[in-house]
């Protein structure tokens, strides 16, 4: 099993920019698709991004396409989400996730592993 770390989270304004990492250990990444989600208070986790196991595949909720992007470096065990344009309707716990193999999850039940999430607040 692999455990994921996320961190990068904290409070930007409105336009504003912050790059979550998704740090992994117990196994190499480089076999596994990633994905990112997100919870608001109140609401269910939802999908934000997938990305496949060397990076060349990636997938967005429309909500966040043309200002968010996912990349990894499989070298360092580690996944990126670029978050630009941040908007209030963007905060949430943004989780990383894991699914072993290369097909591309866009589900929560797709994904194995997970990380604990960290906090993202855009203020107006």
């Amino acid at each position: 099993q692999v455990q994921l770390v996320e961190s990068g989270g904290g409070l930007v304004e409105a336009g504003g920019s912050l790059r979550l990492s998704c740090t992994a250990s117990g196994r190499t990444i480089s076999s596994y698709a990633m994905g990112w989600f997100r919870q608001a208070p109140g609401k269910e986790r939802e999908f934000v991004a997938a990305i496949s196991w060397n990076g060349d595949i990636t997938k967005y909720v429309d909500s966040v396409k043309g200002r968010f992007t996912s990349s990894r470096d499989n070298a360092k065990n580690t996944v990126y989400l670029q978050m630009n344009s941040l908007k209030p309707e963007d905060t949430a716990v943004y989780y990383c996730a894991a699914r072993i193999g290369f097909v591309l999850g866009f589900k929560t039940s797709d994904f194995g592993s997970w990380g604990q999430g960290t906090q993202v607040t855009v203020s107006s």
